[in-house]
């Protein structure tokens, strides 16, 4: 593969081929020995986009403690160290030849002449940088849409881009002027004009961003005299009016575009924006947490329960987020949750126990307060009380205890089975007033047993879903205060949360259960997904942050430079594909009529999809060693 390889490849698809032979006589062959770094992260830009004719890089990402992990690998034909080209920060990455490799080098001058007419090369390599595990999942989630797309409902999914598309078009000639097309989006109170040829064929759009980008910001532009042929972005993809909603939502998400002209015959005939896809998806979904206000038994809401099994099918099928799936599966347990604390109460006022003059808040903890729940969450869940005198104790505990009891078994009944470590707001050991929580987690911080460790772990992902959130909020201080007070209790914590191991060997073999019931399965949730969790729980309690779900986490650990942002990224997607697998693992299982695990067969997966787990669990290895590291020399 040469460098005219590059004419069938994004971004560089539609240049004219005088650029193509200009960028042939400008590159540079250079080649490598074997283990050579061609870059280090941090290191200011070289001027160069490299484009590997032969061999293999790695890239690599530096985590806490000093160490790196490669998030990605380039072949031949790949390119790799574009994005400073572009923008003269500091490569997020590092490139190391795995073997010796002869590479292309573009010149910074060359390309960047070349985007002020094609800004799209532009704004391919200043996007985010894919890691591989990024890549795989990518493509698997692509996939799996395709596969199962004939399993999923008619509604709304199935709507096409006719139904829904905005018509007519605002559009403009190849010749109009920046104002007057500026003019023109101001007065329709639109974001993009399509410029069309004589024969009404769209030839480019124009948004907001371009005009902004080119327009605007260069100095020395009359918005007078440069015309949309100069602005626009040119050969917009576009899609017939038969096209179902889904498709044209899976080709928006995944090329990281807003705009989709809708085209019959060469013709414009109208055009889509992502806006208008969210409008229609998970209608479904919103339409069971509406009903979920209507209900008025727990028989009702169990029904509302097995509902989300589908819920979750079609969205896994419909949506390329697997962490939007989970939001909206989570939001509707929060809102079931709710309801039947909702009705329990009331039924304790009925039954005539009168309501105890104290402030409460009824708290969810573990993957319920993450906001992470899937299919079969079991119940963590507590009260706090405000601090109130020794003596109104048993007036509070016996309205609660009979409380906690009724809403422990009223969750069992709907489908939510018992916590088997029995954290429950049904046992007293997860009910008390703010100083009883303080002394609890006192105990557990300067005395980290590891059964308390356990506790804390679950604990410590808390958020308020009924009653005053003041409390909670309240509560969340003090379990930043004690940790402050003995921060080697972290160390503790990573001690035991880090016993899980993932279940990957060193020549890259899954390790599976020997014996019993689970033979021959591995755990995506324990050294999965769960590890995640727990190493990134740590660095948030580390810095007092008072994100819950995993993904805020990274993302505020990344602004507090806890973690480079190419590192969170590779993490973030092995998070993701887990949630991923276990996610459709689960819909299997049901679909089968069993009950939902996290432990599957890898034999089973495909190839790729074997690819995928094993980059995952090696991403999982990479932070627990950072994280046992980081927490060793901090604290020991």
């Amino acid at each position: 593969m040469g460098i005219m390889h590059l004419r069938d490849t994004e971004p560089f698809t539609h240049l004219p081929e005088a650029l193509f032979q200009e960028l042939r006589s400008a590159a540079i062959k250079q080649p490598f020995a074997a283990n050579t770094q061609i870059f280090n992260q941090q290191d200011p830009p070289t001027g160069y986009l490299y484009v590997i004719f032969t061999g293999m890089v790695e890239i690599t990402a530096a985590v806490p403690g000093g160490a790196e992990m490669v998030v990605d690998f380039r072949k031949e034909g790949d390119f790799f160290g574009g994005t400073p080209v572009f923008t003269g920060e500091a490569y997020t990455g590092g490139a190391r030849t795995v073997t010796e490799t002869t590479c292309y080098l573009l010149p910074q001058a060359i390309l960047q002449k070349i985007a002020k007419d094609y800004p799209q090369v532009s704004d391919y390599f200043t996007r985010a940088v894919l890691s591989r595990v990024r890549s795989l999942y990518a493509d698997i989630v692509k996939e799996h849409t395709g596969n199962a797309i004939t399993q999923m409902e008619a509604y709304p999914f199935k709507k096409r881009l006719s139904e829904i598309m905005t018509t007519p078009v605002e559009t403009c000639a190849p010749d109009a002027t920046g104002r007057a097309i500026a003019r023109q989006m101001t007065e329709k109170a639109t974001s993009s004009i399509l410029v069309l040829d004589d024969f009404d064929s769209p030839i480019g759009i124009i948004t907001e961003r371009d005009l902004i980008a080119k327009v605007l910001s260069p100095e020395g532009v009359n918005c007078s005299e440069i015309n949309a042929s100069e602005i626009m972005t040119r050969y917009p993809h576009s899609m017939p009016p038969e096209t179902y909603m889904y498709e044209a939502m899976a080709y928006l998400t995944t090329q990281g575009i807003k705009h989709l002209p809708v085209v019959d015959r060469e013709q414009l005939v109208g055009l889509v924006t992502l806006r208008d896809l969210m409008r229609f998806r998970s209608q479904k979904a919103m339409l069971l947490v509406g009903s979920i206000g209507e209900q008025q038994t727990l028989d009702g809401l169990a029904a509302v329960k097995r509902e989300i099994f589908t819920v979750a099918r079609s969205l896994l099928t419909e949506t390329h987020s697997t962490p939007e799936v989970v939001e909206i599966i989570s939001y509707i347990h929060h809102n079931i949750i709710r309801k039947a604390y909702e009705l329990c109460f009331q039924e304790m006022l009925d039954a005539g126990h009168p309501r105890p003059s104290v402030r409460h808040c009824f708290l969810l903890m573990g993957s319920a307060g993450r906001r992470e729940m899937l299919l079969g969450p079991d119940q963590d869940n507590g009260f706090v009380f405000e601090d109130v005198p020794e003596e109104q104790m048993a007036e509070v505990e016996g309205f609660f205890a009979r409380f906690g009891d009724k809403l422990a078994a009223a969750l069992d009944q709907i489908g939510y089975p018992r916590c088997e470590g029995q954290v429950m707001c049904s046992n007293p050991a997860w009910r008390g007033r703010l100083q009883d929580w303080q002394k609890r987690i006192h105990d557990w911080v300067n005395d980290p047993a590891p059964q308390k460790v356990r506790y804390s772990s679950i604990f410590f992902d808390f958020v308020p879903i009924a009653g005053d959130p003041t409390l909670a909020t309240e509560l969340r201080e003090i379990v930043f205060a004690e940790i402050r007070n003995f921060e080697a209790f972290l160390y503790h914590m990573m001690s035991l949360d880090l016993r899980n191991k993932a279940p990957i060997g060193l020549l890259g073999r899954f390790i599976t259960e020997k014996s019993g019931e689970r033979k021959g399965t591995l755990s995506l949730k324990q050294g999965g997904s769960i590890s995640i969790v727990d190493c990134i729980r740590m660095f948030a309690l580390e810095k007092g942050l008072q994100e819950t779900t995993t993904l805020d986490r990274i993302d505020a650990l990344v602004q507090r430079r806890v973690f480079e942002t190419d590192t969170a990224e590779h993490i973030k997607a092995a998070f993701e594909a887990l949630t991923f697998l276990r996610l459709r693992n689960e819909i299997q299982l049901l679909e089968a009529g069993r009950a939902p695990s996290h432990c599957l067969d890898p034999n089973r997966l495909s190839r790729s999809e074997q690819e995928l787990l094993k980059e995952s669990f090696h991403a999982v290895s990479k932070l627990q060693d950072a994280t046992k590291r980081h927490f060793t020399k901090a604290f020991i």
